[in-house]
């Protein structure tokens, strides 16, 4: 493991377009590869897009996780030498759910299933996410994923850093009105949890919803290393050491001023969390 280039691809996925988006998303993988990008994000529903108006209508949209679209990707993977994040729907036997997988030149890593799910778009048919918060171990590092609404809740990134995370990677559908959200969220979750926050947004219009861009990297610091337009497909790089994620001890002032996210923690004080 060492510092490598990760990269975001702001894209503008067509509703029920499932060939198109993949075709797109393996030209979009092959650009950020010649960019030298290890890591390739896309965003939530990056696959079939987001607003659906029932459950029969997403349906036939869904896949298996390994499956055909998976398989197409894993093999751009191998040729590539190179990781990728991408948000899809996921069909389990009768249950639907809004997913997004980890793939490699190894094959499929690991994937999560949206938890948080807000009234909108295809959130609103398909089931919570029942896998909970993993981290994976891959040569790029330790990476753990949330998708969108899930950055809301600040626990969702904190489960995967008591897990060891080196990277949070929330692909995102972020709708007009979520701008505060893609201004300050992003960097809060990499501050305060020391590690590398990463989310990849949609531009776009869809079905009358209005899709705000702005995909960010932060560091460990809560520094913004790449931010994208709130309007434009467009791909953002940055340079990361996800050893950087590792230390939690920060030292300002040694003898006198350490922190650490995690040791300083109180958590017998947080019972309460459990409330409704």
């Amino acid at each position: 493991m060492s510092t490598f280039v990760v990269a975001g691809v702001q894209m503008n996925p067509i509703l029920m377009d499932k060939e198109g988006n993949l075709s797109l998303i393996i030209q979009q993988l092959q650009l950020a590869a010649s960019e030298q990008a290890r890591l390739v994000v896309f965003p939530e529903c990056a696959l079939t897009g987001y607003c659906f108006e029932s459950l029969e209508e997403a349906i036939p949209y869904a896949e298996t996780i390994p499956g055909s679209s998976t398989n197409r990707l894993i093999e751009a993977c191998q040729k590539l030498n190179i990781h990728l994040v991408l948000g899809m729907l996921e069909k389990d036997d009768e249950q639907c759910y809004n997913a997004a997988v980890l793939l490699g030149p190894q094959g499929l890593i690991g994937k999560y299933r949206k938890i948080h799910l807000p009234f909108l778009g295809v959130d609103r048919f398909v089931n919570p996410g029942n896998l909970g918060f993993q981290v994976h171990e891959t040569p790029l590092g330790r990476i753990g994923l949330n998708i969108c609404y899930d950055g809301r809740f600040p626990e969702s990134a904190r489960a995967l850093a008591l897990r060891g995370a080196d990277i949070v990677l929330l692909p995102t559908n972020w709708p007009k009105g979520a701008e505060e959200f893609a201004e300050f969220l992003v960097n809060a979750r990499g501050i305060e949890n020391h590690l590398f926050s990463i989310a990849v947004n949609r531009v776009g219009k869809e079905r009358g919803f209005q899709f705000i861009g702005r995909s960010r990297v932060a560091n460990p610091e809560g520094k913004t290393l790449a931010t994208a337009s709130g309007n434009q497909e467009e791909i953002i790089y940055a340079e990361i050491d996800p050893l950087e994620s590792r230390n939690k001890q920060i030292v300002r002032i040694p003898g006198k001023l350490e922190i650490n996210c995690i040791k300083d923690r109180r958590p017998q004080y947080y019972d309460n969390l459990t409330g409704s």
